[in-house]
Parts: structure tokens; C-alpha cells; sequence
């Protein structure tokens, strides 16, 4: 008995959240002799009737986490544990987080920014342009462009992962079932691309999972946890993507809206959001830059450095403007007569635009660094 597998069964039993397994590795010294224990000691520690006390409980377990231990080993999955570094750190925030995340990718899932995309599985032209549009756009205007996180599902989902993929993006598929699949199948080929481009599928199912409803609503914890905001594009007024929507809330994550008509249907869920202030209304992929504070190439650009490079009359008027603390135009002429009021004029403008000076509202001027 491996770890590894140890660990898989632990996740299986599907009984524990990282704070109580925390608790109950704590108590018992570690999973591999969880599973090696008698009932009747199981059941001193987490209680008699617990389902899991139940020896074939834990037996059954281990047997499909042997199968998945075997799975993994054919395939290459990466089987990433609570307790491992590369476990996606916001997930790790949220009190119902899964024990264990099987990945099919190399992505690192500790983005150093990410999004998730969801709405209706009906998607207009409407909300699908919209997702495409500020894909391309982070991509042309961001430092550092966003992790796109969705479910692989029809409609805005799949929206959302290939217009990632169209900017450039690194995208993350977050499905319901074991990786010995995808649902829908018509979605293989965009899975195999998101993967061949530097993007995953995850998943917190064993490839022996069957594939059930509850399962879908189940993983949208999961999008909404690993993220640092959740958008939602269009929605009817009930769906599952207003589910995720009251996750993230609950995860005190951002959550935004695509605004629409009142006559559309798949709008009324995104209005409804909005109206009761449960999200914020964004329009473009500049809207959300700003909402969660994304720096732009073009505001980096135009930030002074910390040691910045100046001509001789840019230093002689910041030395000019250091020992005077503030100074007006004529002052500066006064003790800088070698420059035309021209040219200290344009040197002042230009040093201005690049954050070097500033002026007051009664025109005096002061050094920046």
C-alpha cells in the first residue's frame, strides 16, 4: 500500500474536508493506516454509525483506488493531493474543497491571475462574441493575461475555452467525471487542443466514477474556487450558472455580469445578478481588467522607474526643483538661465507626461523621485 493510493482512497470516501482530514490524519498518524485500522478503532475516532468505520466501506476504497493508482500510471494523469504544493492555493481557501484533483495537462494551477467564464449551455451570438472579444483583448492590453476557467459544457463554457485559446490564453477545463472520458463528447477535440497548448482538464472524480447530475453541480465549487473572480455571461433565471455564481459569493470571490436585454431570456439570470447588486456590471475586457485590478502593458509603460534615465537639462531642473521643494515656470527659468523658455517649456511637458514632475493647480512644479 502506497501512499499515493492511501491517498486516493481517503479522497474517494468523499466523507472529508481538508480541515477535518487534517484532524483525522492528525489523530490516527497517517491514511495509509486509516485503512489498515479495525472498525471498531475507525469508529472511536470518527464515530459509530460514521459510513466510513464500515470496513468494506474502506475496502471498496482502496480497491478502485488501486485501479486509479494503475489508471494514472498508463496515462500520465497527475494526481495532486490537499497536501501538495502544486494543489491550487484559492481552492485550498474554500472549507469544501476535494481531498485530491486529478490533472491531464502541465499547467500550473496556482495561475498568478485567473477567471472563470460560465453561463448558459444555450449561448447567443451575443454572449459568445462578448467572450471572445475580451479574450483577444487581455491578450493584446495585460502584463499578465488571465488563466481562463470553465466547465468543458456546451454553450458559454466551451465560448470561454476557445476564445482563450483564439487570444492566446491558457484555459482550464473543470469536468464532472473521471478522465477516461469527456462529456460531451463532441468536446474531445477542444480538450485535446486546451492540453496541447498548455492548458488542462481537471477533475476530482476517479476514472470508475459514473457520470450522475449531482456530479455537475458538485464541480462548480471547484470553478469557482480556483479563481479570482467568476463572470457570468448569460443565464435564464435559474441554471447552474447562477449556482456557481452564489459559490463564488460565498468564497468572497469577485463576480461579474454580462448586462442584456430584459426581453432575452438568457439574460434575466445576469440582470437579476446586477440588480440585486450580487455582481458587478462589466461591458468589456477593460471593465474587469479595472474591477480586479489588472495592470495594462500601456499604465506599466508609462510608470517611472525607479532609477530613471535623464538628459542634462531633465536633471538640472530636478535638481533645480529639489532644493527649491516647488517652483513655477519663471522661478525655474530664473535659476536655470542656460535654457530658452522654449525648451524649459517642452523639457517640463515632457517630464510631466512621464510621471518625473508634477504641477499643482497654481502652476508650481514638483520632482517626483
Amino acid at each position: 500500500m502506497t501512499p499515493a493510493v492511501a491517498d486516493i482512497a481517503l479522497a474517494a470516501l468523499r466523507a472529508f474536508t481538508p480541515s477535518q482530514a487534517a484532524e483525522l490524519l492528525a489523530r490516527v498518524g497517517s491514511a495509509e493506516e486509516f485503512f489498515r485500522m479495525k472498525s471498531s478503532d475507525v469508529a472511536a475516532v470518527v464515530g459509530r454509525g460514521v459510513r466510513v468505520a464500515d470496513g468494506a466501506v474502506r475496502a471498496k476504497a482502496m480497491a478502485a483506488a488501486q485501479t486509479e493508482a494503475e489508471f494514472i500510471e498508463r496515462t500520465g494523469v497527475n494526481c495532486i493531493p490537499w497536501t501538495s504544493p502544486l494543489y491550487p492555493r484559492r481552492l485550498l481557501e474554500c472549507c469544501d474543497a476535494p481531498l485530491m484533483l486529478f490533472q491531464y495537462g502541465t499547467t500550473p494551477l496556482n495561475f498568478p491571475a485567473a477567471i472563470s467564464i460560465v453561463g448558459t449551455r444555450h449561448a447567443t451570438q451575443y454572449g459568445t462574441d462578448f467572450v471572445a472579444d475580451i479574450c483577444a483583448q487581455w491578450a493584446s492590453t495585460l502584463v499578465t493575461p488571465p488563466t481562463v476557467v470553465s466547465g468543458l459544457a456546451y454553450g458559454i463554457d466551451i465560448a470561454a475555452h476557445r476564445g482563450a485559446m483564439a487570444a492566446g490564453l491558457t484555459t482550464v477545463g473543470v469536468v464532472a467525471h473521471g478522465l477516461n472520458t469527456i462529456y460531451p463528447s463532441t468536446h474531445r477535440n477542444d480538450a485535446a487542443k486546451m492540453t496541447a497548448c498548455g492548458g488542462s482538464v481537471v477533475t476530482e472524480y476517479l476514472s470508475s466514477d459514473a457520470i450522475h447530475k449531482g456530479n455537475f453541480l458538485a464541480r462548480n465549487r471547484i470553478i469557482a474556487g480556483m479563481s479570482d473572480a467568476l463572470l457570468v455571461v448569460e443565464s435564464d433565471s435559474r441554471g447552474g450558472a447562477l449556482v456557481t455564481a452564489r459559490l463564488a459569493a460565498d468564497y468572497s470571490r469577485t463576480v461579474l455580469a454580462l448586462p442584456g436585454r430584459i426581453s432575452d431570456r438568457y439574460s434575466r439570470g445576469s440582470n437579476n445578478l446586477i440588480m440585486r447588486h450580487e455582481a458587478q456590471l462589466v461591458t468589456s475586457g477593460a471593465d474587469i481588467a479595472e474591477v480586479l485590478s489588472w495592470p495594462s502593458r500601456e499604465a506599466v509603460a508609462q510608470e517611472p522607474t525607479l532609477f530613471p534615465t535623464l538628459s542634462a537639462d531633465e536633471e538640472s531642473i530636478i535638481d533645480a526643483l529639489t532644493a527649491a521643494g516647488s517652483a513655477k515656470l519663471e522661478e525655474i527659468a530664473v535659476r536655470l538661465p542656460h535654457l530658452t523658455t522654449f525648451t524649459l517649456m517642452s523639457v517640463l511637458l515632457d517630464m510631466e507626461c512621464r510621471s518625473l514632475i508634477s504641477r499643482a493647480p497654481d502652476g508650481a512644479y514638483s520632482s517626483k523621485i
